[in-house]
């Protein structure tokens, strides 16, 4: 089984309030590159509408919808769009709500949206969101996630505007979090770039930690290298497969993802072996994160 753990949609970049002011000033979104060396061109920036979305979901299995929510940077995806769409999927999709623990009614929002709108687990951003991963009101929400068994993904910061607090974005700082609530599945997206070391060091540590893919592959020497330390490390059964739509695909990614090792053709360096890439794309990855 194939899932994508990290997909987004909105229906119009005015939700993502000030990350989506940040993305309307690029000229485009570069495409996963085809060869290492190739020099990407721009393109305008892709739609993630919900029907666009479910036609690119026909490469994989099952699919994570990620909704949003920042007051700090006047953003929200809300859970509703995201409920109204996957419950018109049930087979395929699987909603994650956007909590944002500065809200007064987080934890009241996470009862909600499992309750009522049928999410299944958590997104959150402290980057973003203006928060320490161990802050008190954080803390609540992870403590209502445990208790309810809802995965919660965290967004180290990418992507970041000019107020994005770095100090908050480090996957370290999560190691608090999964000691105080050692039954809570974690899924720190983008491996933690650019703390991709922090991250290896936390799924090495913590059995319900897991680091998703997205957006690692639209750089393919970062994802070598990276890939390469998971291996080395020993870690890379906790490498969770995903596209990070609208910025790519789930079909592009599988590409690059089996195409890593031709950054290393004709050289000494490293490989990982295309067993274990397969193994990341093929994860059976609901049964980990007590989804199944």
């Amino acid at each position: 089984m194939i899932v994508d753990c990290h997909t987004h949609v909105w229906q119009t970049p005015d939700q993502l309030g000030q990350l989506g002011a940040s993305d309307a000033g690029r000229a485009g979104r570069p495409r996963i590159p085809r060869t290492p060396g190739e020099r990407l061109a721009q393109r305008p920036a892709p739609a993630a509408d919900v029907d666009y979305h479910w036609a690119q979901a026909s490469a994989v299995d099952k699919v994570f919808v990620l909704g949003f929510k920042s007051r700090y940077l006047q953003a929200e995806v809300p859970n509703r769009y995201v409920s109204d769409y996957v419950i018109r999927y049930p087979q395929k999709l699987i909603g994650f709500a956007g909590i944002d623990p500065t809200d007064p009614a987080a934890v009241d929002e996470i009862r909600s949206a499992r309750g009522q709108l049928h999410l299944r687990g958590i997104t959150l951003s402290p980057a973003n969101q203006d928060f320490h991963p161990s802050d008190t009101r954080a803390m609540r929400v992870y403590e209502t996630a445990e208790e309810l068994g809802m995965p919660v993904l965290v967004h180290p910061g990418s992507p970041f505007t000019e107020h994005s607090k770095l100090e908050y974005a480090r996957p370290a700082l999560l190691d608090e979090v999964a000691r105080a609530f050692p039954k809570l599945h974690l899924i720190v997206s983008h491996l933690g770039y650019p703390w991709v070391d922090e991250t290896i060091c936390l799924l090495g540590k913590h059995q319900r930690m897991y680091a998703d893919i997205s957006g690692l592959l639209r750089r393919p020497w970062q994802a070598y290298a990276s890939l390469v330390s998971v291996y080395q490390y020993g870690v890379i059964d906790k490498l969770l497969f995903a596209s990070d739509f609208p910025y790519a695909t789930a079909t592009e990614c599988i590409e690059a993802l089996y195409s890593l090792n031709q950054i290393a053709h004709g050289t000494n360096l490293p490989l990982v072996p295309r067993e274990s890439l397969r193994s990341i794309i093929e994860r059976d990855t609901l049964p980990l994160l007590g989804l199944a």
